[in-house]
């Protein structure tokens, strides 16, 4: 049948879009009399969303978020001082656009890395590269990065990075090695115009969020 031989081809060519949807494109199509134009452009659309996806579920693993909570868990009956209106700015990440950085602050417990992850995971959904990383941990890497004789690739592989979340980031006071670490990290981010999501514990709310 045609249908199989259609099947096949997009398989073969990689369309696992089209693959996937093209019967109940084809029944749709029949259906409602759409055109062949209308037809093609809804098969294509599968075929970007499906993309789309698969892109965004890489990078969701590859990010390394500790959990799985989303913009819509956040509870906002609950006043940690972050407004409906910052919110929804937020959730569009135009501060990645804008190659801003994005400062978090509040009291242990107010539930800014609930807020960080969930921003982080709406990126990856968007197909913008996202890492979270403990600022502890990010050290960890950085001597073994060192030790290993590939401190200035790690850092490189880093800023490759769009946007990139340092959790824990004014936990604690740094030596003067970590300091330069991160301004190493910070500084070759700045000249490829790229921005940053801190997330640091201090008696502030969270509406002081940049």
């Amino acid at each position: 049948m045609i249908n199989d031989q259609i099947k096949t081809t997009a398989h073969s060519l990689r369309l696992f879009g089209m693959h996937a949807n093209f019967e109940a494109r084809a029944n749709q199509a029949a259906g409602q009399g759409l055109s062949h134009l209308e037809f093609l452009r809804l098969i294509l659309e599968d075929e970007v969303l499906q993309r789309k996806e698969r892109v965004a579920k890489m990078l969701t693993t590859r990010a390394k978020f500790r959990s799985a909570v989303e913009l819509e868990d956040w509870d906002q009956t609950f006043d940690r001082g972050l407004t409906k209106a910052k919110l929804r700015e937020i959730s569009t990440h135009s501060f990645v656009q804008s190659n801003e950085n994005l400062l978090i602050l509040g009291k242990t417990g107010e539930g800014k890395t609930h807020l960080a992850v969930a921003i982080g995971r709406r990126l990856c959904a968007d197909n913008i590269s996202t890492l979270f990383i403990p600022v502890s941990f990010l050290f960890e890497e950085v001597q073994a990065a060192r030790a290993s004789g590939k401190y200035l690739g790690y850092i490189k592989r880093l800023s490759s990075i769009r946007a990139l979340i340092l959790d824990d980031f004014g936990l604690r006071n740094y030596t003067h090695d970590e300091a330069t670490v991160l301004v190493d990290l910070l500084e070759d981010r700045h000249r490829k115009g790229l921005g940053h999501c801190d997330v640091t514990s201090r008696p502030s709310r969270l509406d002081e969020a940049l």
